[in-house]
């Protein structure tokens, strides 16, 4: 069980891209209710069970980009080591080996860090 109730909602939609744009809604608007609920409802790893762990680590990298885009403080536990991917894992799977090998240079840290790559372009909100 993921722990924190917002995270928690976007892991129980049906679609998992559709929870990732609410994500980057409440992350561009500063939704500062799920911004604070990040500190103050810590999320113990350890009990997340494999595909919840998969969408955190997802979440955890836009989370981590965007907190620090905005100069907000990063909660410690979005840090865990064991919110990474062993293998690159690419978001868009319309992606050709050349675009890949950009998107792992291009990627900012918190991307890197979690092995996990965006196509900027496609998380900018209007």
């Amino acid at each position: 069980m993921i722990g924190n109730k917002y995270l928690q909602e976007l892991y129980d939609y049906p679609d998992e891209n559709a929870a990732l744009n609410q994500l980057l809604e409440m992350l561009k608007s500063q939704d500062m209710n799920f911004i604070n609920s990040l500190k103050q409802q810590k999320i113990d790893i350890e009990q997340c069970n494999e595909t919840e762990l998969c969408f955190l680590i997802k979440a955890s990298a836009l989370i981590d980009y965007y907190l620090q885009l905005q100069n907000i403080e990063v909660p410690q536990w979005l840090r865990n080591e064991k919110l990474r991917f062993e293998k690159p894992y690419f978001v868009s799977e319309r992606l050709n080996n050349f675009d890949k090998i950009r998107l792992q240079y291009n990627n900012p840290a918190p991307f890197r860090a979690r092995n996990v790559y965006y196509d900027l372009d496609g998380i900018v909100r209007v």
